[in-house]
């Protein structure tokens, strides 16, 4: 029987819907109804692509009715093959319409971007990707499905997935927690999680997906995870899926680079013979290059534990993951961030002005971030005579960049003035092994091109002393300091 014929004829007739393909209806659904959980709709809508005998609508519309969920008011569209015939699917669109809507749409899943009339909370499927391969125009239908779906989506919105062969496995928002103590691992962490979290596309947007890091038994921001310390983190398992994707396709690309001293075999029969038959262990088939990321004695005992192997080395694959986290640790020592350019806007109050006390009331976007932060006024505690400044800041972050222009207009109405607008790019070196370290490179426009050094500590005399101790490493002692903030700076240009 030919494909087309299996599809149109035997898979829409009654008997293989209502029996075949009607069962899981728990499977099939729950997927949906977590996703209807998250969603913030009042009213929100979802989609079932491919329902079949209807058995997942069944699910979806009891637990609606009788989970206690405050999203009673579902409006469900349908989308199935020409042609479906189902006593079943009718009863469970009879039976949805007790907690909501509910509409059936013939056409295609590929074709789903000219089926909606406008975007939705949540599309659900079930066992649906082979099925689009198979009858809707092989990887063409799966690419053009899968690039569609987010077009459809509404700003937080969901697709939920469930497979014939992972009906066990956990959902990508099922919170888990993994131990990181490798230091370039923690290295990576550090590097890319906040900015993913913050800029990425991803549906990890809700107060039950923060991510939560802890070192010696407390809560540490995981941008400042110490690399001496082994790191727990609590996270939902898709967060840890895209870690683990993105530093295992960096690592290997560093890897093919050569940029640490040695490359591997990743490809061919050298790849494939990765079992020493004397000991029954990994072992890794490797080149040498001319990169000096790995320490002399860890190179020469990485050396001491090979044999050569024509004209290239192999060696135990544990020691060969030891000296790779070790040239990597060193390697990613010196990457910096990626250029950052943020827009503060400065206010002041009508009746003080926060120029002569010093004080800091700003509206800053960066990218799709955005946060309100207060500065106390300066006194004889909050600036010392070296020029090191210690205040307390008052942040709140913005649900958006959108909403920072919301802000500004609360606090033009509220009676507060525009002082000036500050535009800079950042570039930051972190420390390698010290947290809550940093040194900034800001061009501000309009004003020139500075160095920030910058410490988090419990203490002023300690973070004094950790910043003279950086800044004598830098060689950058004995420039002039600036104590005006740029703000003040760029009035000053604006004024002239």
């Amino acid at each position: 029987m030919n494909g087309s014929k299996f599809a149109t004829e035997s898979k829409t007739d009654a008997g293989y819907l209502d029996v075949a393909a009607n069962a899981h209806g728990e499977e099939k659904g729950f997927l949906a109804y977590q996703a209807l959980q998250r969603v913030r709709s009042d009213r929100p809508k979802a989609v079932e692509i491919g329902p079949g005998g209807g058995s997942a609508v069944i699910f979806l519309a009891s637990q609606l009715a009788t989970g206690g969920s405050t999203h009673r008011g579902v409006d469900l569209t349908l989308v199935e093959v020409p042609g479906v015939v189902s006593a079943s699917l009718n009863e469970a669109m009879t039976e949805f319409q007790k907690v909501g809507t509910v509409e059936l749409v013939s056409g295609f899943a590929q074709d789903i971007g000219t089926l909606l009339p406008e975007p939705v909370d949540v599309i659900s499927a079930s066992a649906l990707l082979h099925e689009v391969y198979s009858y809707g125009g092989g990887y063409n239908g799966l690419h053009s499905m899968i690039r569609t779906i987010p077009t459809v989506l509404r700003p937080g919105g969901l697709f939920a997935y469930r497979d014939v062969y992972a009906v066990d496995g956990t959902s990508l928002h099922e919170r888990s927690v993994q131990t990181f103590a490798a230091r370039s691992w923690i290295q990576f962490l550090r590097m890319f999680l906040p900015q993913y979290l913050r800029e990425g596309t991803h549906p990890y947007h809700g107060a039950h997906d923060e991510v939560v890091t802890r070192q010696d038994s407390r809560i540490v921001p995981v941008g400042e995870l110490a690399t001496g310390t082994a790191a727990f983190v609590s996270a939902p398992v898709g967060i840890f899926r895209e870690v683990q994707r993105h530093y295992i396709t960096f690592r290997d690309h560093i890897w093919r680079s050569g940029a640490l001293g040695f490359v591997p075999f990743l490809d061919g029969q050298m790849a494939a013979d990765w079992i020493d038959a004397r000991t029954g262990h990994k072992r890794v088939h490797y080149r040498l290059t001319d990169a000096e990321w790995l320490p002399e004695s860890q190179k020469r005992m990485m050396h001491a534990l090979s044999e050569r192997y024509g004209d290239h080395f192999t060696v135990d694959g544990d020691i060969f993951d030891e000296c790779t986290d070790i040239a990597l640790s060193q390697f990613l020592a010196t990457v910096t961030e990626a250029p950052v350019t943020e827009e503060d806007t400065y206010y002041s109050r009508l009746d003080v002005d926060y120029l002569e006390t010093v004080e800091c009331l700003r509206v800053r976007r960066r990218g799709d971030f955005a946060e309100i932060t207060y500065k106390p006024a300066s006194n004889g505690t909050t600036h010392r005579e070296d020029d090191m400044v210690s205040k307390v800041e008052t942040n709140a972050i913005l649900a958006g960049a959108a909403q920072a222009i919301s802000a500004e207009r609360l606090l033009l109405n509220i009676g507060m003035r525009e002082l000036v607008r500050v535009v800079k790019t950042r570039v930051t070196h972190r420390h390698p092994e010290i947290p809550g370290v940093s040194v900034s490179i800001d061009t501000v426009a309009g004003a020139g091109v500075f160095v920030e050094t910058e410490v988090i500590r419990a203490t002023p005399d300690g973070a004094a002393e950790l910043v003279e101790e950086i800044e004598k490493a830098l060689g950058i002692v004995g420039h002039p300091t600036v104590s005006l903030p740029y703000r003040d700076l760029v009035l000053r240009q604006t004024e002239r």
